[in-house]
């Protein structure tokens, strides 16, 4: 894990801050674009984000993560026992960019036809991320580490982007596991069901599984949904298996994952891909 101090706050108050001087909290996780980073803060403190009120638990845990293309800053600041003020320096990535000439439009843009659905099911998948689950339970396993719904190799990687003649599609907000239809797809932390669809027109087979506080994931392309919308799961249990629902070109399980407004990557809080078995 990447580790962020708070020696910042020191220049940052003498640089006229009214807060008061000290190192008050150290940041475990990945501070970098698509990172997601928790610390400790003295019980009853108030941070905010770059302005953004951040949830604290009752024993002080706070959390923060940091979409594709964070700036290169934000501003922390903590009210309380303990007041502090720092600037975050979120690290740059690098993202995979490809070109790909001569495609028919029809395969890159949805036909007329299917715009209503899709602004239809963009509201629920929208609402579905929506509440604010106060569940220090959930959010204490998913500070333990989560585990891989599927392993195998990873074909997509968070932050990819495709240019289709010339024009830029959506950067790819997700970890890609390339793995036969029918392998089953496992909860990687606990968890509530917040939205389970067997055919979404972009995604297919979706779930979302709130971990509470607003940080979310999400697992598309299934071939089958086994869960329904407020069922509790824990770590490893069925979610669903994987297919090449939706707009897929092949069996593959795409795991996103959401904190509030932002999209975050799977991959900083998972651990290594496990290496496949070697053949008897």
């Amino acid at each position: 894990m990447k580790h962020c101090s708070a020696l910042a706050a020191v220049v940052m108050a003498l640089a006229a801050s009214p807060l008061a001087l000290g190192a008050c909290l150290q940041f475990d996780g990945s501070l970098q674009q698509g990172g997601f980073i928790w610390g400790k803060v003295a019980p009853g403190s108030v941070v905010t984000l770059d302005g953004e009120q951040l949830d604290v638990l009752a024993d002080g845990t706070t959390f923060a993560g940091f979409g594709r293309d964070a700036a290169a800053s934000a501003e922390l600041v903590v009210s309380g026992a303990q007041s502090c003020r720092e600037t975050l320096q979120v690290a740059r990535r690098e993202y995979q960019i490809q070109r790909v000439e001569g495609v028919p439009q029809k395969t890159v843009t949805p036909p007329p036809e299917e715009l209503e659905r899709i602004r239809r099911e963009a509201t629920l998948v929208a609402n579905a991320r929506a509440p604010k689950l106060a569940r220090p339970d959930l959010l204490n396993s998913v500070l333990a580490g989560f585990v891989w719904p599927v392993e195998g190799p990873i074909s997509g990687v968070y932050g990819s982007q495709r240019f289709y003649n010339g024009e830029p599609r959506r950067p790819h907000f997700g970890v890609d596991v390339a793995v036969p239809t029918g392998t089953i797809v496992r909860a990687p932390a606990a968890g509530r069901v917040t939205l389970a669809e067997p055919d979404l027109y972009f995604s297919g087979g979706t779930v979302i599984l709130d971990h509470g506080y607003r940080l979310s994931s999400s697992f598309l392309h299934m071939s089958e949904v086994s869960v329904q919308v407020g069922d509790e799961l824990q770590a490893g249990d069925i979610i669903g298996a994987v297919g090449a629902t939706g707009r897929a070109t092949g069996p593959h399980l795409d795991w996103r994952m959401n904190w509030r407004e932002e999209r975050i990557d799977p991959q900083l809080l998972a651990p290594p891909m496990p290496k496949p078995m070697p053949m008897p």
